[in-house]
């Protein structure tokens, strides 16, 4: 069997609920490298998340199908390994073709590694990193640009920097906003520049020159020193699922004032007691909201607007609202019912802080069934915050301040904070709702409510 009979293809692989393609962000290797089983070999961006895709192929990279920027349907030849020949092969990889032939069943969370095949191989440029001459404009449809500075007579200025620009979306945001890309400092692998990079200089005035119209993109007229931001990937899905919610949803805020003293004193009881698993405010208050959801299923559903029902779920499967540089995201703790609260603490830091690394897997983002939200990290006493779609409830915590509160009939200093639930009203009645927040506000004043809960 020949070389080119036996190349592999690993199609771009079922990236989870609901999501069809993803955006190729940058390409990890290039025509020519010789990859490992599950080495990345391409960052993508879905409608949920950034992730980074492993191949379950080991051998040399024959064709990478699409450029930065392109987007790829599920199922569609993602790219092409051709097997080594044994001069070729790596020290230390000498079982490469058992795992090449079997693949490494290890890909991400929900991905298959079924694919395969046999292929004619396509040959295609390695990437280059030249750059073009001055008075041509960018390639369309290369993978990599070489932006220059201010020419003189046709050639580049001798003092100019050149640029490492593999994604065409960097290149169409710097040119929408006059960015000169030769003045901006790639942070990418090889000092290639990446969209964080294009972002960040534009967010210092000095760096922004006159914008130069570019007629493969169509905006909207923007007026000098407008910030242009694409309403694409994670944003666009925040967008449309806002939207949906206002515009299907009944929902009703209301909110009450309490006493977090008490509280605040568990949660430092606990921790002097378990100084090795803290437990934090928000896990705290995560185990009260799963207390008034046993008493008030009512909250915990769906409303199956085709059907013309309401689907009560049988778990909580609770959703965390997380500020992340990407923009706001609720991963999800699935069956959080079943987790203690150290468990629950736990599970918490670790999901957050994965939410902001940007590693979580986009089926981690889907499927919840209620709320929290804590936005008084940002220093806000309240809000009325929309509905996480389909869900019919989320509540809300605003800081915690010194207030001045009546407690046994005398004035004290407390710590008080507002709790806000808003809920659709197509699922339960003001009675229900009020319900529910007042269980969470009389458990926040007295936590030891928890206990007769149980």
């Amino acid at each position: 069997m020949t070389t080119v009979e036996r190349t592999q293809v690993f199609l771009l692989p079922d990236l989870g609920e609901g999501l069809s393609e993803a955006e190729i962000v940058e390409w990890r290797v290039a025509v020519g490298d010789i990859v490992t089983v599950d080495q990345s070999v391409v960052e993508v961006e879905t409608a949920k998340a950034v992730v980074d895709v492993p191949c379950p192929y080991a051998g040399r990279v024959v064709t990478l199908h699409g450029a930065a920027g392109e987007v790829r349907p599920v199922g569609q030849p993602l790219i092409t390994i051709a097997p080594l020949d044994g001069g070729d092969e790596p020290a230390g990889h000498a079982t490469y073709r058992e795992e090449e032939r079997a693949g490494s069943g290890n890909v991400l969370i929900g991905y298959g590694t079924g694919h395969g095949g046999a292929t004619r191989r396509r040959r295609r440029p390695r990437l280059s990193l030249a750059p073009e001459p001055a008075t041509a404009g960018p390639a369309r449809g290369s993978d990599v640009v070489g932006d220059t500075g201010p020419t003189t007579g046709g050639h580049p200025a001798a003092a100019a920097a050149t640029a490492l620009v593999i994604s065409p979306i960097v290149r169409r945001l710097a040119r929408a906003q006059g960015l000169d890309l030769a003045t901006v400092r790639g942070t990418g692998p090889g000092g290639v520049i990446r969209r964080a990079d294009v972002e960040a200089a534009l967010a210092v005035p000095a760096a922004r020159l006159a914008a130069v119209p570019d007629p493969h993109v169509a905006l909207a007229p923007a007026g000098d020193g407008d910030v242009i931001i694409p309403l694409t990937g994670v944003r666009k899905v925040i967008a449309d699922k806002l939207s949906r919610s206002r515009r299907e949803i009944p929902e009703v805020t209301i909110w009450v004032d309490v006493d977090a003293t008490g509280l605040l004193e568990t949660r430092a009881a606990i921790n002097a007691a378990t100084p090795d698993a803290p437990v934090s405010i928000l896990a705290l208050l995560a185990r009260i909201c799963l207390s008034g959801l046993r008493r008030f299923p009512q909250l915990n559903a769906r409303v199956d607007t085709e059907a013309q029902r309401i689907v009560q779920s049988a778990g909580v499967h609770l959703g965390i609202a997380a500020q992340t540089d990407r923009g706001l995201l609720v991963p999800v703790l699935r069956d959080a019912q079943r987790l203690t609260t150290a468990e629950l603490a736990a599970e918490l830091a670790a999901t957050t802080a994965a939410a902001r690394a940007g590693s979580l897997p986009p089926a981690r983002l889907t499927g919840g069934t209620f709320t929290l939200n804590n936005y008084g990290v940002f220093g806000v006493d309240g809000s009325t915050p929309i509905i996480n779609h389909p869900e019919a409830a989320l509540l809300g915590v605003g800081r915690i301040v010194d207030k001045p509160w009546v407690v046994d009939g005398q004035l004290a200093v407390r710590k008080v904070t507002q709790l806000s639930l808003t809920f659709d009203h197509r699922v339960c009645d003001g009675g229900v709702a009020g319900g529910f927040l007042r269980h969470v506000a009389d458990c926040v004043e007295r936590p030891a409510l928890l206990i007769a809960a149980v």
